[in-house]
């Protein structure tokens, strides 16, 4: 069972999952602040400046308080406001996760079209033009 172990981490899979995840969590954080630092002040400002985190219905009286955090801490609240924040966060990073899968397959299309036209414009090596002429006069006898 030990050697099926190493067998197994020793897989190229295994360690193309780990970086990808070391590096998904980096690119996390990322995306985090460039929707929360960047893009949500924006928002804000598009709709009047006010931020949606902060609206709830509250499902006690008990609740008097006029911000989330201090609701909750009175009792049950229906946080409408911060599902919205996180949908539209949400959104934006799908989005931009749809622009860079967009501009990397963009990228990579045109690496393989110079490729190609590099593979099309070099000539056939010696070794193999010599190979086809002995081939050619192969084929006629």
């Amino acid at each position: 069972m030990l050697q099926e172990f190493k067998t197994f981490i020793a897989r190229g899979n295994v360690m193309d999952l780990a970086v990808g995840v070391i590096i998904g969590g980096a690119f996390g954080l990322i995306v985090n602040s460039l929707v929360e630092d960047i893009v949500m002040p924006v928002v804000g400002v598009i709709f009047g400046g006010f931020d949606f985190s902060n609206y709830f219905v509250p499902l006690s009286s008990n609740v008097t308080a006029n911000s989330l955090a201090a609701a909750r801490e009175q009792g049950a609240v229906f946080a409408y406001g911060n599902f919205i924040t996180v949908v539209i966060n949400f959104l934006i990073l799908a989005w931009i996760i749809f622009l860079m899968v967009k501009g990397v397959n963009t990228l990579r299309k045109s690496m393989e079209k110079e490729e190609l036209k590099a593979s099309e414009a070099a000539p056939p090596p010696a070794d193999v033009l010599l190979l086809t002429e002995i081939r050619d006069l192969l084929k006629t006898r």
